[in-house]
């Protein structure tokens, strides 16, 4: 019954929320692979949203229009994934998740980085702070898809008390030491710490932890790799190699990175192991949200956690890029059970 109403609810928020001009945008992206009329294609995405449960989005990023029933059906989507969220996650998960200042003192010891919040430190602690560091991330304590963030050079000129109402007078407080990441990242791309986005299940019945996505996620153009931001995705095998081209979130598909012509396609991650290891135990240490998507970047010395999303974004092999016809779908009911 709990499932029926979370479902509904979500339905009757997406229809208010509803933008005509968003299913055309949607619906244009999808002519990109299929010569099928428009109102075609709005009539399926119309369709595909009720019977399938899926988002616009989805339909246009997963090449729904490509695939029969068949395939259609397994295929995971953001409706379900904020499904699963609502009926597994606290309230408690999701602000342990959410607020970066709680996040960085309960995961002190897997951050693998200096982080501040400006509440907590004056103008001296600041500017000692600084000095170690020659770049810095200023962000808001509460934000999703990589917004709000900003890359600052530290110099010797630079004032604390200066820098502090500049980030302040823009909503951040936070500031992190900006990573240097495993020279293999960047390698791949250097302007953006690349990183690894694990979508984890917890058990709390069992204590089993399971892999429900393996995501290599890799910037272009901008200081951060989020999809949203303009930074591409490919999925990882379970050796952490990558194994299809490139996608961002414009449909466009690149089997080498454009800025650095490093091929994609069978990228190893580094440490791989130790990055599975780090993605167990901080889903352990999360009981009050079992179902978390997990950003790890590699350092020199080993994985460290950016943060964990309670409502991660759903990953899969696109098909008009892998080849790949059928979604992850089955492997979240199997983990899950819905």
């Amino acid at each position: 019954m709990r499932r029926i109403r979370v479902r509904l609810q979500y339905l009757i928020r997406r229809a208010r929320k509803l933008r005509p001009g968003n299913l055309v945008e949607f619906a244009r992206t999808v002519q990109g692979v299929s010569k099928a009329p428009l109102p075609v294609i709005i009539l399926d995405m119309l369709w595909c949203s009720v019977k399938y449960d899926m988002a616009f989005r989805d339909y246009a990023v997963w090449d729904i229009r490509l695939l029969n029933a068949r395939e259609r059906a397994t295929w995971m989507t953001h409706p379900k994934s904020f499904r699963i969220t609502k009926m597994y996650n606290t309230a408690e998960g999701r602000a342990k998740l959410e607020d970066k200042r709680r996040f960085a003192r309960e995961y002190a010891d897997l951050l693998g980085r200096e982080t501040i919040d400006l509440r907590d430190v004056d103008d001296a602690e600041l500017a000692a702070f600084l000095s170690r560091h020659s770049k810095v991330l200023a962000k808001p304590n509460e934000g999703h898809g990589g917004g709000g963030i900003d890359l600052h050079e530290v110099t010797a000129q630079t004032d604390a008390a200066s820098f502090r109402a500049a980030v302040t007078a823009k909503g951040q407080s936070v500031v992190d030491e900006f990573i240097v990441q495993h020279p293999d990242m960047s390698a791949l791309y250097p302007d953006a710490v690349n990183t690894v986005r694990l979508i984890t299940f917890l058990d709390t019945t069992t204590d089993s932890v399971h892999l429900l996505a393996a995501v290599l996620r890799i910037g272009n153009g901008d200081v951060i790799d989020n999809f949203a931001s303009g930074g591409m995705f490919t999925m990882l095998d379970d050796e952490g190699v990558a194994m299809y081209p490139g996608v961002d979130k414009n449909s466009n598909v690149y089997r080498e990175h454009p800025a650095t012509g490093k091929p994609i396609v069978g990228f190893p991650v580094p440490m791989y192991d130790r990055v599975l290891d780090l993605a167990a135990a901080l889903a352990r240490r999360t009981p009050e949200a079992p179902y978390v998507g997990w950003d790890i970047a590699l350092t020199p010395v080993g994985p460290v956690v950016i943060e964990g999303n309670h409502n991660s974004s759903v990953f899969q092999p696109k098909p008009s890029a892998s080849g790949v016809r059928t979604g992850l779908l089955p492997v979240y009911q199997a983990a899950v059970g819905f």
